[in-house]
């Protein structure tokens, strides 16, 4: 059984969070020559791809209000399946360009939803 979009959503949330907590006040020269600061950066971005692969399975009608929500999911695919061809650059490019405007929009979304909108109870498959 399905859980439910807000628990998807934090887990989206606590992984960005963290991510932004571990770089706050880095470079991506520090994050080059530290393999414990990539592993977990790149673990909790497998964490949220999958996390809105799930969501996106059974709640649909969210997707319009991630933007980018396919190249997420292929970034998650990449980390996963073609470890050896991501870049660090790459990587630190996505965490100062793309995971704040992913945060603000998870917030709008989890208002939404903690207001009673889609979201409430999946989609049947």
């Amino acid at each position: 059984m399905p859980r439910n979009l807000r628990a998807y959503l934090w887990d989206i949330e606590q992984a960005a969070a963290e991510i932004d907590d571990f770089t706050r006040g880095k470079q991506l020269k520090d994050y080059q020559q530290d393999s414990m600061l990539r592993a977990a950066v790149e673990r909790k971005f497998e964490v949220i791809g999958e996390a809105l692969t799930q969501a996106l399975r059974y709640f649909p009608e969210i997707a319009s209000r991630i933007s980018d929500h396919q190249k997420i999911i292929a970034f998650r695919n990449r980390l996963i399946h073609g470890y050896s061809s991501v870049s660090d650059a790459l990587v630190w490019d996505i965490v100062e360009t793309d995971l704040p405007r992913l945060r603000k929009e998870l917030a709008a979304l989890v208002r939404q939803t903690d207001r009673g909108a889609p979201g409430s109870t999946p989609q049947s498959t």
